[in-house]
């Protein structure tokens, strides 16, 4: 990526504990990625060898920078950073719609991509991205509770 790291352009399916199939079917693991609560997310990455981790929240503002920045940090709302970032967008990012889980719930598939970063908003919550189809825009999110299962990508560099 142009940031000068190395970033995964898949979403990870790493089976650990703390993981999940999105409505527990392995196709949708095969198709988006498997979903991980923030501290499986930490432990997953760290788990792809030397150099791999969670970004952090600042390494995704760079990111969404690039191209456009998100929401909360950009001119048009996240849609350019939202456009170039997603599957078969211009940065090769592929970001995926692969949805969220709580307790064994999971809801909006095809309709967000929720992604952790590795910041702490305080000791139940943690920043992540949130590719959101309705608005065609990426958002940068203060409140995920961490029970909460979520898409990863990791970085090194």
């Amino acid at each position: 990526m142009p940031d000068g790291k190395e970033w995964m352009t898949e979403n990870l399916n790493v089976t650990a504990g703390q993981s999940y199939c999105y409505k527990e079917a392995e196709a949708n693991c095969r198709r988006y990625g498997r979903l991980y609560t923030w501290e499986s997310a930490l432990r997953s990455c760290q788990s792809r060898g030397a150099g791999w981790r969670l970004p952090t929240n600042d390494e995704w503002q760079q990111l969404a920078r690039r191209y456009g920045g998100a929401s909360n940090d950009s001119d048009d709302g996240g849609r350019a950073a939202y456009k170039a970032l997603v599957i078969g967008g211009s940065s090769g990012f592929n970001a995926l719609l692969g949805g969220g889980g709580l307790d064994g719930e999971y809801t909006r598939l095809e309709a967000h991509g929720f992604y952790w970063t590795a910041s702490e908003s305080d000791p139940a919550t943690a920043f992540f991205f949130n590719f959101g189809k309705g608005g065609l825009a990426l958002h940068q999110q203060s409140d995920g509770e961490k029970q909460r299962a979520f898409s990863v990508r990791c970085v090194r560099g």
